[in-house]
């Protein structure tokens, strides 16, 4: 190995010792927690059931809260989790929290042990409970809401929970391609005349999902 080689291989490897001591604890955590969420994911990959989202969609939450550094946000419909897990990872990077509700105790128990497993329960506040109870008793306000629960209930949900929207934050609901589920055409039919709200649907899976924007205040 001549003397330029050397000196080559030695600077290279003083860069990279100085990259590792300067990252702060916070960036180390963070790659940590990073690692955890991709290794359960990939552990769960074809093992989610129960009503959960497809892996597409939940890449479809994280980067909208993502994009737009969201960080208070209600989901109602945990199942076991899936949803939850990929908004949950992506206020990881944020700083913010969620509120999520499930109905089903057996469904909820199995939600807290994922949420555990894939060590994102600090951003997970789990509530189990009647969502047609509890949302109108939630303050708010919200950045961010995801919907995936009963499907004739979507219009109700969103009309309690526009008023607890801030402006520019997003309403989505998964399930939007099937219009002729019960439900979801009126749900569509009502949010697309209504002004403030900017929609589009992302057809990530068979699914989809309604993307919608608060641009004002009404």
């Amino acid at each position: 190995m001549n003397s330029k080689f050397k000196i080559f291989v030695n600077f290279a490897f003083l860069l990279n010792l100085i990259f590792i001591l300067s990252a702060s604890p916070g960036q180390k955590e963070n790659q940590d927690l990073d690692e955890k969420v991709k290794k359960f994911l990939k552990s769960m990959k074809h093992r989610w059931y129960d009503m959960n989202i497809p892996e597409s969609d939940g890449k479809v939450l994280y980067d909208i809260i993502i994009k737009n550094g969201y960080k208070k946000v209600l989901e109602v419909g945990t199942s076991t989790g899936h949803s939850t897990i990929w908004i949950a990872w992506a206020l990881s990077k944020t700083g913010g929290k969620l509120i999520t509700i499930e109905i089903n105790e057996m469904r909820y128990k199995r939600a807290l042990e994922n949420f555990k497993e894939a060590g994102l329960q600090d951003y997970i506040d789990a509530r189990l409970a009647d969502a047609h109870k509890l949302v109108p008793e939630l303050k708010g306000p919200f950045d961010f809401i995801f919907i995936d629960a009963d499907k004739n209930w979507y219009k109700n949900y969103l009309k309690l929970l526009l008023p607890k929207l801030e402006k520019n934050g997003c309403f989505t609901a998964h399930n939007v391609l099937n219009r002729y589920m019960y439900g979801i055409k009126d749900f569509l039919d009502y949010l697309k005349d209504l002004p403030y709200m900017e929609t589009t649907i992302v057809r990530s899976s068979r699914s989809g999902i309604s993307v919608s924007y608060k641009k004002y205040n009404k």
